[in-house]
C-alpha cells in the first residue's frame, strides 16, 4: 500500500492549559479515500478535525505533544491559509457561510478575480443544481441543506486534495443527508477527493467510507475498514441501534461501562 497523504501521530490537545480534550488521538488517511471518524458529541472529534485544518483558536488552546503529517511534511500548528495553499480545506461545523450574501457572491468569494470563468462555477452547479436555481437568494434565508451544499461547493472552489467536513449530517433530514453523502462520494469517485469525514451519524458516514475511527472521551477506541467496524458487536449497539440496546438496563450502557468494554 502506498504511503498515507495524511497521519496524525498520538496527538493531544489542552484546553487552558489545564483541559485535555483529546489525548494519543493516531489516524491515517489514504489518497482518493474517505475515512470517517464517528462519536457522540465532545468525544473530541471537531478538536481533532480542527488541530489538522489549523482552525485551533490561538488564545486558549495548544497542540501539546503529537505530530501531524500531510505529503510527508509537518503541518501541526500551520495556519489555515498554508493548508488550504498545500490542498487541504476544511467544511466547518457551523458558519459555514456569509449570509448576507447570494448563493453566487459566496462562490465568487472563494475564487480569484483570474479564475472567475464559468467552468468553476459549473462544476460546483453540476453537483448541486439547486444552487443553480437559487444563484441569486441571500444565503441567510436557505435551509440547512442549502447552506451546506453551498459550504461544500465553496472548499470544492479551493481545488482540494483532501476535504475536512466537521458534521455534515448536523440537524439535516435523513432525505438530505443521504443526498450529501451520495454527492461526496461522486465527487471521490470523479475528482479522486480525498475526504476526512467527522460525524455523529456512523450509519451515513459508513455508508459511503473505506475506513474509520470510533472515539469516546478524547481517544480513539476502535479503527478499521468499515466492513469490521459494522460487524464489530459495540458499534451495532451504540452507533448503529443494534437491536438489543432496548433490554439492556442504563447501567450497563453508561460511558465508564462502554470504555472498559472498548478496552477490555
Amino acid at each position: 500500500m502506498s504511503e498515507p497523504l495524511l497521519v496524525v501521530e498520538q496527538l493531544e490537545v489542552i484546553y487552558n492549559k489545564v483541559a485535555t480534550a483529546i489525548q494519543g488521538v493516531s489516524l491515517e488517511v489514504h489518497r482518493h479515500e474517505i475515512v470517517a471518524v464517528v462519536g457522540t458529541n465532545g468525544a473530541g472529534k471537531t478538536t481533532t478535525m480542527r488541530a489538522i485544518s489549523g482552525f485551533l483558536p490561538a488564545e486558549d488552546v495548544e497542540i501539546t505533544d503529537g505530530t501531524i503529517t500531510y505529503e510527508g511534511k509537518r503541518i501541526d500548528g500551520h495556519p489555515p491559509f498554508e493548508l488550504s495553499r498545500d490542498g487541504i480545506v476544511l467544511v466547518p461545523e457551523r458558519n459555514k457561510v456569509f449570509e448576507t450574501l447570494t448563493v453566487e457572491e459566496n462562490l465568487l468569494f472563494n475564487l480569484p478575480m483570474r479564475q472567475r470563468s464559468g467552468g468553476n462555477m459549473a462544476q460546483v452547479y453540476d453537483y448541486f443544481p439547486q444552487l443553480a436555481e437559487r444563484r441569486s437568494q441571500v444565503a441567510g434565508y436557505m435551509s440547512g441543506g442549502e447552506k451546506q451544499m453551498l459550504a461544500i461547493g465553496m472548499a470544492l472552489l479551493c481545488k482540494p486534495d483532501m476535504l475536512l467536513i466537521d458534521e455534515l449530517s448536523l440537524g439535516l433530514a435523513p432525505i438530505i443527508i443521504e443526498h450529501l453523502m451520495e454527492t461526496l462520494k461522486r465527487m471521490n469517485d470523479e475528482l479522486g477527493l480525498t475526504i476526512l469525514l467527522v460525524e455523529q451519524n456512523a450509519m451515513a458516514a459508513f455508508a459511503i467510507a473505506n475506513s474509520g475511527y470510533v472515539m469516546e472521551g478524547g481517544r480513539v477506541v476502535y479503527s478499521g475498514k468499515v466492513a469490521d467496524l459494522l460487524a464489530h458487536q459495540d458499534i451495532q449497539e451504540f452507533y448503529l441501534g443494534g437491536a438489543d440496546r432496548a433490554s439492556r438496563s442504563y447501567r450497563t450502557v453508561k460511558q465508564y461501562s462502554r470504555k472498559r468494554r472498548w478496552w477490555g
